[in-house]
């Protein structure tokens, strides 16, 4: 029993000490953005001695900063709406509705996951400009609709076929359609996986660099990623506007994470038990 005792405290004190080890970058990043760049330079560890706003104020009136966040937002908020639904649609049909091709199908959407899209940057450059998207962010929402998609399918499609179809004859003898027995009566019920495909694609649409960097030239119509590059000089760097623009950043991937977090994690563990 003691020992017991002391294996679990040994537990508590190395889950402890690996959250302040995940969590002091982000700490580090929050006090710096209130330090000058004197301070940062000379002591990038210790606290700020005094609690300044100068790096948020100089952020906002000397870039557009305001526009990259609400271009960031629009990018990845759409794309999530947008693989949520086509992803729920297309795993519902191939999980509940057993034709000739429903292996070869599903078998396309993970073909997503095993070819890296980065390897057709230059015929998927073209296509954008043939299709008058360059220069736009629906270019940048329709890639990463695309990307999010055999994953999205992978996830949902696995918890469609766990789902008793009990459940879907019942709601058919009450008279519900095949569209009422998927949104009334199954889409409740893969909350967990609905919320693991939500956090994991609206992070990769966040923090992407290399499709902006790619696909938007106009200063306005960059994301936050792209668009913080203004803060590196050739000479010198504005660490202090950095770390400031850096939290500002962070701000709407850890409100979204304590929001959907249950989910999250009951998406990830489901299945490992009976």
């Amino acid at each position: 029993m003691k020992t017991n005792k002391s294996v679990r405290g040994l537990q508590y004190v190395a889950a402890y000490v690996g959250a302040l080890v995940s969590l002091y970058p982000i700490f580090l990043m929050l006090t710096s953005s209130f330090k000058t760049n004197i301070q940062i330079l000379k002591n990038p560890m210790s606290l700020p001695t005094s609690i300044s706003f100068t790096a948020y104020s100089k952020l906002i009136h000397q870039i557009p900063f305001g526009t990259y966040f609400w271009n960031s937002v629009v990018v990845s908020v759409v794309s999530v709406v947008l693989i949520l639904l086509f992803g729920v649609l297309a795993s519902f049909y191939i999980a509940r509705y057993p034709f000739r091709w429903n292996g070869a199908l599903f078998f396309f959407f993970l073909l997503g996951m095993m070819i890296p899209i980065k390897l057709g940057i230059v015929p998927l450059f073209l296509l954008m400009k043939k299709l008058a998207l360059l220069n736009s962010i629906w270019s940048l929402v329709s890639v990463y609709t695309a990307i999010g998609m055999p994953l999205a399918v992978l996830i949902l499609t696995g918890f469609f076929r766990t789902l008793p179809k009990e459940l879907e004859e019942a709601a058919r003898i009450d008279g519900s359609s095949d569209f009422g027995v998927m949104w009334h009566v199954l889409l409740p019920l893969i909350r967990p996986a609905l919320g693991t495909v939500m956090i994991m694609n609206f992070i990769m649409a966040w923090n992407d660099f290399f499709f902006p960097l790619i696909f938007i030239q106009d200063d306005m119509k960059k994301t936050i990623p792209v668009g913080m590059l203004s803060l590196f000089g050739q000479y010198s760097t504005d660490l202090s506007m950095l770390f400031a623009g850096l939290t500002l950043a962070s701000v709407p991937m850890i409100v979204m994470f304590f929001l959907a977090s249950k989910q999250f994690m009951e998406g990830m563990t489901a299945g490992a038990v009976k």
